[in-house]
Order: structure tokens, then C-alpha cells, then sequence
């Protein structure tokens, strides 16, 4: 069973982050049965037999993640079949690709299964929620003067809690890659 696993604020690297040998190798060592990362944003896919033995892994390549490089940043675990049916959903259909910056979806911790009333927007209108489903947010973000909004940053003052954001074209090519029997 292939699971992808989407850590926050790791860059392959960068100070107190493994390099790709390292992250794979953590996951190797705490019990996957075969770990690849994906793109150099802290995402990886690894193969194990259960829902809970992904958990332990993450569990226990997080501490090793730790001991290792200095790594304390959380990560989301999703089933890469859950991650199919998400792409299948086609969640930004109605978005015209050259009218934003960036579609995004956000990956929230488990506690948050069932989110808060939130603002549909940020109030500079350079973030925008486009749905919720309980565990990932899907917004748009937009350019407004230098720098376009976070999705990220909008959240995680909402809840007061990390979370990780992607560009859904990450998704989509993880899926596209990996969504073999």
C-alpha cells in the first residue's frame, strides 16, 4: 500500500533538513518497505501494509529525521489511492489557469477533520478558499503587488496550527507517477 507523506517547511538541504539520501533512508529504517522522495518540497512516497503501519513509520522516521539533521517540522501522511480520488475530483475545474498564480491544496492535521467556520478569502484578497473536505483545503493564490499570498501562512493563523500547502500540480504528478498496482 503506497502512501505519500508531505512534511512542512523541508527543503532537501537546507539546514536542519535531510538530503534526499537521508529522508528515504529514515523511511527505510523505520520500517517502509520502499521509500522514493518526490520533487525536492519534502514529499515522498513509501510502501507499507497498513494504514497504521504508516503512521508508525512516519512516527519513527520523524525521530530519526530529528536525531539525525535537527528536523522538527510535522508531516501528513495521505494514501496515494485517497490522493487519486482527490485528483479525480478535479477540484479546480472552474479556476481558469492564467487567472491566478497558483491553485494550492493544503494538507491539515487530524484534528481539524472537522474545520472552523472560515473566511472565504484573506483580507488582501490574494488568498482564496475554494473548498474544505475535512482534511485538505483547496485555494487559489494571486499576485497582488511583489509577492503572491500564502495559503499557508492564511491558514496556519486561522487555526493556529502548522499545516502544508502544495501546488496541486504536485499532486497531480505524484499521482501520475506513482498510482501503479
Amino acid at each position: 500500500m503506497k502512501h505519500a507523506v508531505f512534511f512542512r517547511n523541508l527543503n532537501l538541504g537546507r539546514a536542519n533538513c535531510p538530503d534526499k539520501a537521508q529522508l528515504e533512508a529514515a523511511f527505510l529504517a523505520a520500517g517502509a518497505d520502499t521509500a522514493a522522495s518526490f520533487l525536492t518540497n519534502g514529499t515522498l512516497v513509501f510502501s507499507v501494509r497498513s494504514n497504521t503501519a504508516a503512521r508508525k513509520v512516519l512516527a519513527l522516521a520523524c525521530r530519526l529525521l530529528q536525531a539525525e539533521c535537527g528536523l522538527k517540522e510535522p508531516a501528513y501522511v495521505r494514501q496515494v489511492d485517497y490522493l487519486v480520488g482527490l485528483v479525480a475530483s478535479h477540484p479546480f475545474k472552474s479556476v481558469a489557469p492564467g487567472s491566478v498564480y497558483a491553485c494550492c491544496v493544503s494538507f491539515l492535521p487530524a484534528k481539524y477533520a472537522e474545520p472552523p467556520a472560515w473566511p472565504r478569502a484573506s483580507a488582501r484578497g490574494d488568498v482564496e478558499i475554494l473548498g474544505v473536505n475535512g482534511t485538505e483545503v483547496f485555494s487559489v493564490s494571486r499576485q497582488i503587488a511583489k509577492s503572491p499570498g500564502s495559503p499557508n501562512a492564511f491558514l496556519e493563523k486561522l487555526l493556529g496550527s502548522p499545516v502544508t500547502t502544495r501546488n496541486w500540480n504536485t499532486v497531480v504528478r505524484l499521482v501520475g507517477k506513482h498510482d501503479a498496482p
